[in-house]
């Protein structure tokens, strides 16, 4: 790897079907991990999914949500939260809050779409 500074683009945020918006902050061929900014709009639950062969780290940055995964029970939770995510481990989270939830996802190896998989 070699120094670098990436600044996050807003303007490259999406929608997915999974019910909320992200920005792929650092997702690199090259590095051993992928980063993603996700934001859920107040009262929005996203979908039930799993990734297949990635482990995923939830970073809860600014709001309210409640996060479910596996068969841990249902937990709220808020900034500086952190969420270990193992691969193949079915989660979803709700904002739970007033303002948007927002949250970074880091995923090992980096994320690829192949590997995420619906569980609704």
């Amino acid at each position: 790897m070699k120094a670098l500074i990436l600044k996050q683009d807003f303007s490259r945020e999406f929608w997915t079907e999974e019910r909320c918006y992200i920005i792929e902050s650092a997702n690199a061929s090259n590095d051993a991990l992928s980063i993603a900014r996700i934001r859920v709009t107040p009262g929005v639950t996203t979908q039930w999914h799993a990734l297949d062969a990635t482990d995923e780290r939830y970073i809860i940055a600014e709001g309210r949500g409640r996060i479910e995964v596996g068969d841990l029970a249902a937990q709220d939770v808020g900034p500086g939260d952190v969420i270990l995510i193992p691969a193949g481990v079915r989660q979803r989270i709700a904002n739970i809050g007033e303002t948007d939830l927002i949250f970074y996802c880091v995923c090992t190896p980096p994320f690829q779409p192949s590997v995420y998989r619906k569980s609704e």
